[in-house]
C-alpha cells in the first residue's frame, strides 16, 4: 500500500496502536514485560541499575506502538479546527515545545505504565532532562540564542514542577497523548464519512464554486479576446468597405469591374462574418451575465447567512467562525468581472457608434445587457459589506454583544470586495438604533447616544490586504427621557435588544451606491452586576433567531429544545476553559432544569422563563448558578478544571454510588447545588467499625472563602478534630485512587510563596508567621449537643474559624 497515495488509511494505520480499550492495553501491557518493571527493588534492594534494565525491557516491548511514531508529524499535517484543539492541550507546564523536539522519544514510550511505576517515572523524568541536554548541545552557539535560552527555562521549570512528582508529568504526558489520538481519529472519521458529513458537503460546496467563479473568470477572459478580434474584424471591413466605395467612384470602368465586383463579394462575406461574431459575442456576455447572477444568488443568499450563523455561534462559546478570506475571494473576483464586463459592454458601445446596422445584436441587446450588469455590480457592492468582529468591551472578550454605559467597546467592519480604487474612499459611520420602526421597536425602551469616534474610513490592512474600518474607542451613553421607564417598558433591562448601525457612500464616475449594515443585537447595562442576565439573553437570542433586527424578540421569546440548550451550556464551560461538559454533567444538568422524568430528551422544549427567571429548588435561578459555577472556575478552579479533576456535575445518589466501595480517604469534588454565586464541595468516604461507609461533603467553597486560600491547599490540610483535637487529614484518594499529592502536589503553595504574600506590608516589627487552615469537627465523635440537622439527614458541622459546614 502506498500510504502517500491514502491519506486515511495511513492515519488509520498510525492510530491502531491507540485505538484498544484501556483495560485491554493495561492486560496486554502486563503480559508483554510490565511485570518486570512492577518487580523493580525496593528501596533495600540492589541499586536503579535493575530499573534501568526493566526501562530497557519496557522499552523493547513497545514494538507495537513503533506506528504511532509519527503521530506528531500527522497532527501537524490536519486542518487548523483540529490544530487548534492539539494548541489547547499544552501550556507552559508542559510546553509544546518538548512535544516537538522530543517527539520520536516521548512517542515511545508507554506513558500509563510509566504513571503506574514510580521508580520508572523518575528515570523518565531524568531521561527527558538528558535528552533535552542533547537537542541543547546540538544547537550552535550564537546563532539559535534565544532557542537555547527557552530550553535552559523549560529545563528549570520541569525540575521546579515535576522534581519532586515525577509521576505527575508522565499523567501529563500520558493524558496528552490519548488527547492527541483522540483528535487523530476524529479527523479519520470526518475524512471517512466525508461524502455524508456536513463538512464535506461544505466542502464540495465551496468547491462547486470555486469552479463557478474560475469558469467566469475564464469566461470573461474570453470575451475579451473576442472582442479585441470583433475590432480587427470591424476595422478591417471598415476599411475595405471604404476602399472599394472611393474605387468605384474613381476606378469604375469595363477593366475593373469585374475585380470591383469580386472585393464586394469579399466585404459581403466579411460583413456575414462581422455580424455573426457580433452575435458570438453578445451571446457570451449574456452567459457571463448568467453565471454571475448565479454566482451572485449563492454568495449573498447562502453563504453569507450561513457565516453570519456560523458567527452568531461563535460569539456565544460555539466553535471558531470560518476566516472571511475565502468570502472575499469569491466577492472580490465577481466584482472585477462585473467590472470587466461593465468594460467590454462600453467597448461595443464604441463600436456601435462607428459602425452599425439594422437588426444589429449589438444594439438590440446593449441597454439591457448594461443594466444587468450594472444591477449585478451594486448588488454585489452592497451585500459585501459586513461585521467582521462584533461589538465587544475589550475588558470581557468571551461575552461579546453585551455593553456598559460609559465603558469603552470596538467593533470592526469589513468590505468583501477588495479593489484597490476603494482604498480610503468609504467613509464609514457608525449610529445607535437608527432607522428603527414600530415593527422593530418595543415602545419604552431606553435610547443611547454613541460617544466617541463614531466615523472611519476604511483602509487596505497590511495584514491580509482586507479593507476594513475598525472603531475601537466608542461609549454609550443613555438619552435621559421624560417619564417614567418601568410604567412604560414591558422588558427588563437585560431583555432589551438595540443594534449599530454602520452606513457609507460609494461615488465614483455615474455610480453612487449606498452600502449599510448592522450588528447583531446587543445589551446594554448599566451595572456590572447585570451582565450574566444579559449574557443569557444574548445566548437564547442568537440560538433561535438570525434576525438581525428583530428586536421584540423577548417580547414573547421562543423555547429551546435542551439538545442545543446542552450544546451552548457546554460551550460556555470550554470557551473559557480546555473542557467541556461531558454526557454525564449535562445529564445532570438536564434534571435539574427539566425534572428527572425528562430523562435528558434532546427534544424536550426549555422555557426562556425556566432558563434564566423562574427560581430552581431552593431559590436559585438556574442560569445564575451556571454563572456563578463559570466565574468561580475561571477565578480559583481552572487548572484543576483543566486536568479534570474536577467532577463537578453529579448527582447525590450517584455520587453514594461511587464512593461506598472505595477506600476510607476516597473523594470526589462537585459544585454545590444550592450557592447562587458558585461554591464546590468535597464530598469523602470512611468507614465504619462494622464496615458501613459513611459519606461526608464539607460546607461548600466560594469565592469568599477561596481568595484567602487556594483549593488545591484546602485539600492539601483540610482536617477533622475530634473530642480530643486529634487532628486528622479525610482526603486521602481522589477518585478513583489516585493519591491526593499526585493529583494536587503541583499546584499547593510552598511556604516561600505564603510568606511573600505576608510580606507585601511588612511590619514595623516582627509577627510570628501564620496561615489559614480549613478545620471541621469530626462528624463521627462529635458531642451530641454540637448537631443540627444538614443535608441528607446528616448531621452539619459549623467550622470553629471559617464559617465552613461539613455534612
Amino acid at each position: 500500500m502506498d500510504l502517500a497515495q491514502s491519506p486515511v488509511s495511513f492515519l488509520r494505520f498510525l492510530l491502531l496502536p491507540g485505538q484498544t480499550v484501556p483495560e485491554k492495553e493495561r492486560e496486554d501491557k502486563t503480559r508483554s514485560g510490565s511485570r518486570e518493571i512492577k518487580g523493580a527493588p525496593t528501596a533495600g534492594s540492589s541499586s536503579c541499575g535493575h530499573v534501568l534494565a526493566s526501562s530497557c525491557a519496557f522499552s523493547r516491548t513497545q514494538g507495537c506502538l513503533a506506528a504511532a511514531m509519527a503521530l506528531w508529524h500527522q497532527l501537524q499535517q490536519l486542518d487548523s479546527r483540529y490544530l487548534e484543539q492539539v494548541d489547547q492541550l499544552y501550556d507552559d507546564t508542559f510546553p509544546m515545545e518538548i512535544r516537538q523536539y522530543l517527539s520520536q522519544w516521548i512517542e515511545s514510550h508507554d506513558w500509563d505504565a510509566v504513571a503506574a511505576d514510580v521508580s520508572l517515572a523518575t528515570v523518565c523524568f531524568h531521561e527527558l532532562l538528558s535528552k533535552l541536554d542533547e537537542h541543547y548541545g546540538r544547537l550552535s552557539v550564537g546563532k539559535n540564542f534565544l532557542l537555547q535560552h527557552n530550553i535552559r527555562k523549560i529545563k528549570r521549570n520541569l525540575q521546579e514542577r515535576f522534581q519532586e512528582f515525577p509521576v505527575y508529568m508522565a499523567m501529563i504526558i500520558s493524558n496528552s497523548l490519548k488527547e492527541e489520538r483522540k483528535i487523530l481519529e476524529m479527523a479519520i472519521k470526518t475524512q471517512e464519512n466525508a461524502e455524508s458529513s456536513q463538512s464535506s458537503a461544505a466542502m464540495e460546496k465551496q468547491k462547486h464554486l470555486d469552479n463557478q467563479v474560475n469558469d467566469l473568470k475564464k469566461k470573461v477572459q474570453e470575451t475579451d479576446q473576442e472582442i479585441q478580434v470583433l475590432e480587427d474584424l470591424q476595422d478591417e471591413y471598415d476599411f475595405r468597405r471604404k476602399t472599394l466605395q472611393s474605387r468605384i467612384e474613381l476606378e469604375m470602368n469595363v477593366h475593373t469591374a469585374k475585380e470591383l465586383q469580386r472585393e464586394e463579394m469579399m466585404i459581403k462575406e466579411m460583413f456575414f462574418r462581422l455580424n455573426k461574431m457580433r452575435e458570438v459575442v453578445v451571446n457570451e456576455l449574456v452567459n457571463s451575465l448568467k453565471l454571475a447572477d448565479h454566482i451572485q444568488f449563492m454568495l449573498i443568499s447562502v453563504e453569507i447567512p450561513e457565516w453570519k450563523r456560523r458567527q452568531q455561534m461563535a460569539c456565544i462559546g460555539g466553535p471558531p467562525n470560518a476566516c472571511l478570506d475565502q468570502l472575499q475571494s469569491w466577492f472580490t473576483a465577481l466584482a472585477e468581472c462585473l467590472q470587466q464586463t461593465r468594460q467590454q459592454l462600453n467597448k461595443l458601445q464604441e463600436l456601435v457608434l462607428k459602425f452599425s446596422y439594422d437588426n444589429d445584436p449589438i444594439t438590440m441587446g446593449l441597454n439591457t445587457l448594461q443594466e444587468q450588469a450594472l444591477m449585478l455590480f451594486k448588488n454585489v457592492l452592497v451585500n459585501s459589506i459586513v461585521v467582521e468582529r462584533q461589538p465587544c468591551m475589550p475588558t470581557h472578550p468571551q461575552r461579546p454583544l453585551v455593553l456598559k454605559t460609559g465603558v469603552q467597546f470596538t467593533v470592526k467592519l469589513r468590505l468583501l470586495v477588495k479593489l484597490p480604487e476603494l482604498n480610503c474612499q468609504l467613509k464609514v459611520n457608525a449610529s445607535f438604533d437608527n432607522d428603527l420602526n414600530e415593527t422593530n421597536t418595543v415602545k419604552g425602551s431606553r435610547r443611547f447616544n454613541i460617544l466617541g469616534t463614531s466615523t472611519k474610513v476604511m483602509n487596505m490592512e497590511e495584514s491580509n490586504g482586507s479593507l476594513a474600518a475598525e472603531f475601537r474607542h466608542l461609549q454609550l451613553k443613555e438619552a435621559k427621557s421624560v417619564g417614567s421607564r418601568t410604567n412604560e417598558a414591558p422588558l427588563l433591562i437585560m431583555e432589551e435588544l438595540h443594534f449599530i448601525s454602520f452606513d457609507t457612500q460609494l461615488n465614483q464616475p455615474g455610480l453612487c451606491i449606498d452600502l449599510k449594515t448592522t450588528s447583531l443585537p446587543v445589551v446594554v447595562i448599566s451595572h456590572i452586576n447585570q451582565l450574566p442576565s444579559a449574557w443569557a439573553s444574548i445566548l437564547w437570542y442568537n440560538m433561535l433567531c438570525s434576525d438581525s433586527q428583530n428586536l421584540s424578540f423577548f417580547l414573547n421569546p421562543p423555547p429551546m429544545k435542551w439538545g442545543e440548550l446542552a450544546k451552548v451550556l457546554s460551550w460556555q464551560f470550554s470557551s473559557i476553559t480546555k473542557r467541556g461538559l461531558n454526557t454525564d454533567q449535562l445529564n445532570v444538568l438536564a434534571d435539574k432544569l427539566l425534572g428527572p422524568e425528562a430523562q435528558g430528551d434532546p427534544e424536550k422544549l426549555v422555557l426562556w422563563t425556566m432558563f434564566n427567571k423562574a427560581a430552581s429548588e431552593k431559590g436559585t435561578y438556574f442560569w445564575l448558578w451556571i454563572d456563578g459555577i463559570l466565574d468561580l472556575i475561571k477565578r480559583y478552579l481552572l487548572n484543576i478544571w483543566n486536568d479534570g479533576l474536577i467532577m463537578g456535575f453529579i448527582r447525590k445518589e450517584k455520587e453514594r454510588t461511587l464512593l461506598q466501595d472505595k477506600k476510607p480517604g476516597t473523594f470526589l469534588l462537585r459544585f454545590s447545588e444550592s450557592c447562587r454565586e458558585g461554591g464546590i464541595t468535597i464530598t469523602w468516604v470512611e468507614h465504619l467499625q462494622n464496615g458501613e461507609p459513611q459519606i461526608h461533603s464539607v460546607k461548600p467553597y466560594t469565592k469568599t472563602d477561596l481568595f484567602s486560600i487556594s483549593f488545591p491547599d484546602v485539600i492539601q490540610h483540610y482536617t477533622l478534630l475530634a473530642v480530643n483535637n486529634t487532628p486528622e487529614n479525610p482526603l486521602l484518594y481522589l477518585y478513583p485512587d489516585i493519591p491526593k499529592d499526585v493529583a494536587f502536589g503541583r499546584y499547593y503553595s510552598s511556604p516561600d510563596e505564603a510568606a511573600e504574600k505576608m510580606d507585601i506590608d511588612k511590619p514595623i516589627y516582627p509577627y510570628v508567621r501564620r496561615w489559614i487552615l480549613p478545620v471541621s469537627d469530626n462528624p463521627g465523635t462529635r458531642p451530641s449537643d454540637c448537631m443540627s440537622p444538614g443535608a441528607h439527614g446528616q448531621p452539619e458541622l459549623m467550622n470553629r474559624d471559617s464559617g465552613m459546614d461539613t455534612v
